[in-house]
């Protein structure tokens, strides 16, 4: 009887091993754009819901990202032609597959893009850091 609970144990692990660990890691380096309302809507979506559930607020320092495993987390966008970083959080899932795969790898709020580029270069190339836990930043 005692030797079931061992066997699941001794099982998970192996599994956990075997299993554990394989996903891709996201890219930290590539495009990075803005997006808003509008540009949402010309794409299909609300632009008013983002894919968490929040209210999309363009003025707000939020991004979309590829992987929905990463919502919540918090991201510094650093544009790697001038050094200027900001802070963001991942409560939307983007860019859509076809951009991702062309090397864009996050889209920004437009006030958070604004902080970091002209509004007007559209595209900027950026590196990306995954922040381990957003208690660890306040």
């Amino acid at each position: 009887m005692k030797k079931k609970p061992l066997i699941i144990i001794l099982t998970l692990i192996v599994m956990s091993c075997f299993f554990g660990g394989s996903k891709k890691s996201y890219p930290t380096k590539g495009i990075a754009t803005y997006y808003t309302k509008e540009s949402c809507q010309r794409e299909g979506n609300s632009g008013i819901w983002t894919a968490s559930g929040e209210r999309y607020n363009e003025r707000a320092f939020t991004c979309a990202m590829h992987d929905k495993a990463l919502f919540g987390k918090y991201i510094n966008v650093v544009n790697i032609a001038n050094g200027k970083s900001v802070l963001v959080r991942v409560n939307d899932f983007g860019p859509n597959r076809r951009l991702f795969k062309k090397g864009r790898i996050i889209d920004l709020s437009k006030r958070a893009f604004d902080t970091i580029a002209d509004l007007n270069k559209g595209t900027i190339e950026v590196e990306i850091e995954i922040q381990p836990s957003h208690s660890s930043l306040r």
